[in-house]
Parts: C-alpha cells; structure tokens; sequence
C-alpha cells in the first residue's frame, strides 16, 4: 500500500509538472527568444509574457523587430507593439522603412506608421517613390473652336511623393484634373487641325497648370497617347439649331391659323346672325303693311303702286342680269 500511495504521489506530480511547463510554454516562448537573441535583437522575457497576456502575437513583432534591426533601422519593440495595438500592419511598415533607407528616402517610422494607419499602403508608396507610375486616363472628349470633336487619351507618369501621402489626394483627382486641362486646350484651340499637327501642345499647357498640387504624387510628364477625330459637333448644333427654328416657325403659323379660322368663324356668325334679323324684319313688313291698311293710313292704290313699282324693279333687274354676260362675251 505504502509503494502504491508512493507512486500515485509521483505521478501526480509528474503530472503537475508537465502542466507548469505546458502552461510555461504557453506563456513564455522560449523558442522565440532563443531566435531573438541569436538574432542580435535583446528582448527580456518578461517582454513576451507581457504580450502573451495582452494578446498580442509575439512572433510577428519579433520577426519585424528583427528585420529593422538587421536593416540597421533605430526601431524599437514599444513602437513596434504601439502600431500594432492601433491596429496597423507592422511588417508592410517594417518593410517601408526598409525600402525608404535603401532607396535614400527621408522617411520617419512615425510617418510610416501615419501612412498605415490613414488606409494607405506605405510599401507600395515607397516602391512608386523609386519606380514611377504610369497613369492612363480614359478616352477625353473636346470640342474644338471650329466644332470638330477630339478625343485624347493621355499617359500620366507619376512618383509617390511621402511627405504628401497623409491627407493627399489620389489618382482619381490626377486623373480628373488631367481630363480637365485636355478640354481646356482643346477647347481654345481655333482649329482640331492645330491640335492633330502639335499633340504636345496639350501636354505643355497641362503641365504648366500645376495639377499635383494638393496630392500625394508629383507628376513627372504627360504624354498623349492617342488623337482621335469625332463627330461634326458644330454642324449638329446648328441642324439641331434649324431643326428647332422650323418648329417655332411652324408653330407660329398655326397659331395663325387658328386665329383666322377663328376670326372666320366669327364672321359667318355675324353674317348669319344679320341674315336672321334681315328675315325677322321682313316677315314684320306684311304684318306692318296690314296694320297700315287697317288703320287707313296706307291706300289699295297705294299698295298696288308700291307692287307695280317693285315688279318693275325685278323685271329691270332680270334684264340687267341677263346682258352682262352678251357684254363681257363682246368685250372679249
């Protein structure tokens, strides 16, 4: 019994052994500072525990810290775990750093760190610092002064500048500002021949505008691509023009007629509202005359003299009516 206890005793504490150095392990990455130490890098253990219990990966600020450190780069282990806290990505700026140093590039670890922070990707800035850029912007419609339309295509060549990358604008407004002198020049130009016989007319006047002010590049040429000619712009503004005249015009005159139909209308109306008055009064004349005779002031021969008289004027107009056309026949 006394070799069994015995024995249980021993491998429970075997047992609890084990579970320290695991636990020891878990905390302490002695693998890790090994590696650190062989490296030149001096880092207390103490160090790592500490990342360990704040939940940070020791092995990704350890491997940055010993790429700056053989680099020859001053960068120390708080300022590696401060950018890592806010949330930036300390290799891309262990490796800017390093970039920026080989390549002469005046560049702090605080910038690089501003850069990461502000969405930018610092490497790739500092690699466009040593190897330019080449921007090619859409097809860009003009119109030039004598209405033919041109479409330029242009290349833009463009460095990082790391001091502006902060708060600087990006390659959209390079672009849009390139796009916006384009249409400037070939806006002023009388000609599209001007422009088709002097392309670098473009890229002068662009130039001189200073358009990477403000931005996180600086731009070293301007170079047009292509030239194209398009469509008659100021022929179709003036068909478009005509086009539109005619309609006015065309609208205008029925217009006018409208108001002469109208005006026309009126007029049969009162004409047929005369007639109508002119056979009202002569049905009051029998009545009139009826009156006349009963009341004695008009005479039987009165009546038929007034009779004689108008069946003459009929017959006289009936003769009148028949020779006129003998007339106008001789008279031809």
């Amino acid at each position: 019994m006394t070799f069994n206890a015995t024995g249980v005793t021993i491998i429970v504490i075997v047992a609890l052994v084990l579970l320290l150095f695991i636990v020891f392990l878990r905390y302490v990455p002695l693998g890790l500072w090994i590696r650190a130490m062989s490296s030149g890098v001096k880092i207390k253990v103490s160090t790592l525990v500490g990342m360990r219990l704040r939940r940070i990966s020791p092995h990704r600020l350890i491997d940055a810290l010993i790429m700056v450190r053989k680099a020859g780069l001053d960068i120390t282990i708080d300022q590696l775990e401060k950018h890592f806290l806010a949330g930036g990505n300390i290799e891309r700026v262990a490796k800017a750093m390093i970039s920026a140093q080989q390549a002469n590039i005046d560049m702090t670890f605080e910038e690089a760190c501003a850069v990461d922070l502000a969405g930018r990707d610092v490497l790739q800035a500092v690699q466009m610092s040593v190897t330019p850029k080449v921007i090619e912007t859409p097809p860009i419609a003009a119109v030039a002064k004598d209405g033919i339309e041109l479409r330029a295509k242009a290349r833009v060549t463009v460095r990082t500048d790391v001091t502006r990358l902060v708060g600087g604008a990006g390659e959209e407004t390079i672009i849009a500002r390139v796009g916006e002198g384009i249409v400037t020049t070939i806006g002023s130009s009388e000609t599209h021949k001007a422009v088709l016989e002097n392309p670098d007319l473009i890229s002068q006047n662009v130039l001189n505008k200073g358009l990477d002010s403000g931005t996180a590049f600086r731009i070293l040429s301007i170079d047009i691509a292509d030239v194209d000619v398009g469509r008659n712009i100021g022929a179709q503004l003036q068909m478009d023009q005509a086009e539109a005249d005619r309609r006015i015009a065309q609208a205008k005159a029925e217009e006018r007629r409208a108001i002469a139909v109208a005006r026309e209308q009126e007029m049969i109306a009162a004409v047929q509202e005369m007639r109508a008055r002119v056979v009202e009064a002569e049905a009051q004349v029998p009545l009139a005359m009826a009156e006349a005779l009963r009341e004695g002031k008009l005479g039987v021969m009165d009546y038929y003299q007034m009779k004689n008289v108008m069946a003459d004027t009929s017959m006289r107009e009936g003769i009148a009516s028949a020779t006129k056309p003998a007339d106008d026949a001789t008279q031809k």
